[in-house]
């Protein structure tokens, strides 16, 4: 409706859409930090890129729990996992919150420490999260505060002593379930602890699966993975945006990679396969998700086809004879 110089605006109808907007804001606030960020959900794929006539692995992907220990849900959702009866579980860092969590991790994940499983360590394994200006997100460069160190020292006695395998810097050839693995990780480049040179070197091309673990998928560690002929690598830290919004999605990613990579499978160059974990929980200063639940994912690993399984052969003989 026009309305003339001199005349009363109604304050009334803007009461009404003040009113209104804060009142969907608060809304919103309360789903995303009461119901949505104990939603817990498990998502399922499938990924081709074991060699052709491997045997089917079924992976567990697990990130980010960032446990306190009162997280009564969660810890009781984290057990519920093990009757996936998994053939290996991988995780993928960020499990503390708090510095008396570890007991609440070890018993959130009861059973699966039982079975073959394989780890690399996240930023808030290290230090405790600490509050921070939301805006900084948006500022790759800003500078990162860290809180006070937390026990994870001890978490890794715990996981290693149930027979779980510490990947920071060391690579490995395992076999489960059949499927023979050559697998290798770093430690957080986040923090900028990846020191990739310590695993550098052409994954062993007969392996049935070439696997690469990290807790950020940050493009240089990726690209050295994918140079070394890795069929996939496993990854965390981005909590899938956190935050999301319909039909756009995530906001911000927390590291170098694009939106469209902050969760889920995707490729990574000519022949590797990403998997990043939107992860199980929040800091605890920031106890909100929207439209990006809580999550641990399933990966059913199957044979590549042939032609594509012959390519990443090829791109792992040709990386190891160029370092020779």
């Amino acid at each position: 409706m026009r309305r003339y110089a001199g005349e009363v605006p109604d304050l009334s109808a803007i009461r009404r859409v003040t009113l209104g907007a804060a009142g969907a804001s608060a809304l919103g606030l309360g789903y995303a930090t009461l119901i949505e960020r104990n939603a817990f959900t498990l998502r399922e794929v499938t990924v081709p890129v074991l060699a052709p006539g491997a045997s089917t692995l079924r992976v567990l992907h697990i990130s980010d729990l960032h446990m306190t220990p009162d997280q009564r849900l969660k810890q009781n959702w984290l057990r519920e996992l093990d009757g996936l009866e998994p053939d290996l579980v991988v995780n993928t860092g960020d499990n503390l919150s708090h510095p008396k969590a570890v007991p609440a991790v070890v018993q959130a994940l009861g059973g699966l420490l039982a079975r073959p499983g394989l780890f690399v360590f996240g930023s808030n394994d290290y230090f405790a999260p600490v509050v921070k200006n939301p805006l900084a997100y948006f500022d790759k460069n800003h500078d990162r505060v860290y809180g006070p160190p937390l026990p994870w020292g001890d978490l890794r006695a715990a996981f290693t002593e149930r027979g779980w395998q510490d990947m920071t810097h060391v690579r490995r050839d395992i076999e489960v379930g059949g499927v023979r693995i050559a697998v290798a990780g770093v430690d957080d480049p986040h923090l900028e602890r990846d020191r990739y040179e310590t695993i550098a070197g052409a994954a062993d091309p007969s392996a049935d699966l070439r696997l690469g673990l990290t807790h950020s998928p940050e493009p240089r560690v990726l690209d050295r993975f994918a140079e070394d002929g890795y069929d996939l690598v496993l990854a965390g830290h981005t909590h899938g945006g956190q935050l999301c919004l319909p039909f756009y999605g995530a906001l911000v990613t927390n590291c170098g990679i694009d939106r469209s990579r902050v969760k889920g499978a995707s490729r990574w160059g000519a022949h590797m396969r990403l998997h990043v974990s939107a992860g199980i929980g929040t800091s605890p200063f920031a106890p909100a998700r929207f439209f990006c639940r809580p999550e641990a994912t399933l990966l059913t690993l199957v044979p590549a086809s042939r032609d594509s399984a012959h390519r990443a052969a090829d791109n792992a003989t040709e990386s190891a004879e160029l370092r020779r």
